[in-house]
């Protein structure tokens, strides 16, 4: 099977990482804070130590960050060391990234790392939803993921890999090697639900 389009069972709470950036966070101030800074007026560069930068409920950390300029209305930072990019009920994990911001809004975010990974905890089910590849781009306005080298996806339970993966968010929608070229095709699998084991009846003896 070299095309596949899938709806992981589990995938619908993953959505939700979306409502850590909605559009009116463009009105929310974006804090940053960092344990050093270094600003190169003449470049107009800025190197940030231990940063953290949040703006509602999102949040960014990373052991470094630079940037061109201290705004961020069309602006890339690029972040080094234990990235760790943070909304509502979820996160995304890597050892560096690139992150965009467009109107004073975070609009993307490119992870790469050994592997790159995002978790989000299923509100339906006591579960957690991951997913890791070499990289990961998170596309705020398209509202999608894409997985891609070595991808794996699962929702707690059911589990489907490829070289490329992409989770439409919107559409709550998997779709694996998209344009039919990654070598490979992809593989699924199906688990059966988990049983949850009978209660021992109680072997006390009575009054």
């Amino acid at each position: 099977m070299l095309l596949a389009s899938v709806t992981l069972l589990g995938a619908v709470p993953f959505a939700h990482a979306q409502t850590g950036l909605p559009a009116g966070n463009s009105e929310l101030p974006i804090n940053l804070e960092a344990a050093s800074s270094d600003f190169d007026y003449k470049n107009n560069t800025l190197l940030f130590k231990r940063v953290k930068i949040t703006q509602g409920g999102l949040e960014v950390t990373a052991q470094q960050a630079s940037a061109t300029g201290l705004e961020f209305n069309n602006s890339e930072w690029r972040l080094q060391g234990d990235v760790m990019i943070t909304v509502p009920g979820g996160k995304l994990q890597s050892s560096e990234a690139r992150v965009m911001f467009r109107n004073n809004a975070i609009a993307s975010a490119s992870i790469k790392g050994t592997p790159a990974q995002f978790e989000q905890q299923l509100k339906e089910k006591n579960q957690v939803a991951r997913g890791r590849a070499a990289a990961i781009d998170y596309d705020v306005k398209a509202a999608t993921v894409r997985l891609t080298g070595d991808a794996w996806l699962t929702d707690g339970n059911n589990e489907i890999r490829g070289n490329t993966l992409v989770y439409d968010i919107g559409r709550e929608r998997v779709q694996a090697n998209p344009n039919e070229k990654d070598p490979g095709g992809v593989k699924i699998t199906i688990n059966p639900p988990q049983k949850t084991p009978a209660a021992k009846p109680d072997s006390g003896s009575g009054p």
